[in-house]
């Protein structure tokens, strides 16, 4: 039995892209605002493009942002992606005093000087530097894949960070903590490689719908 994924709709963006991505890799996916269906979801999914406060403005009129804590809150396993990245933390540069949902601690900055913004174009994963040395799972058979980004702020460091992309610079591609997993890059744009890294995490979801079956 196919594994329930909610895709949270706040209504930015083209979120049934990311939705028809995850079915393609086996999952059951719902492109959602109901509480009800989002509660009841074994995973979610927060995309996102954009401006970081308009985002926020938008997961707030929606009542998705106490959905998404609450979410995540269960345990149960959830993945941003891009700007859906960026609001997990505590806010961004693009939008100063506009706090994020403060999932993760950190706060968005502008990609260095020197380098076109936004980066808009293939680029390499480097998942090398885990200080445990472990692969990710999300990243399983991963490591210097080339993914597809559209942003001009990121994350440029920190504890969660499980791989980078170098643009000026080391900048934060993914990141994980706990149930929490998100990546800079569009998967859903990015071909072979992403679509491994949406099975990867759709598998993530059946293992633990199976230890809490």
């Amino acid at each position: 039995m196919a594994v329930t994924v909610a895709v949270l709709d706040y209504g930015i963006g083209n979120l049934r892209s990311a939705q028809k991505s995850l079915e393609r890799v086996g999952a059951t996916a719902i492109l959602t605002s109901d509480p009800k269906v989002i509660e009841s979801a074994d995973g979610a999914v927060l995309p996102g493009v954009g401006n970081f406060g308009a985002c926020m403005d938008a997961m707030d009129a929606t009542g998705l942002s106490d959905q998404a804590r609450a979410f995540v809150a269960t345990g149960r396993p959830f993945l941003g992606i891009c700007v859906g990245m960026q609001l997990l933390f505590d806010g961004s540069e693009e939008s100063p005093g506009r706090a994020g949902l403060g999932l993760l601690p950190g706060v968005c900055a502008l990609l260095p000087d020197g380098v076109k913004r936004p980066q808009m174009q293939w680029n390499r994963l480097d998942a090398s530097g885990r200080a445990e040395g472990a692969e990710h799972p999300l990243l399983a058979g991963l490591d210097q894949s080339w993914m597809y980004f559209v942003h001009s702020y990121a994350i440029m460091g920190g504890d969660h960070v499980i791989a980078t992309t170098d643009y000026g610079g080391p900048v934060a591609a993914a990141v994980a903590a706990g149930n929490i997993w998100a990546t800079q890059f569009h998967p859903e744009k990015s071909a072979e490689a992403g679509r491994r890294l949406l099975e990867n995490w759709v598998g993530v979801v059946d293992a633990y719908v199976g230890v809490r079956a």
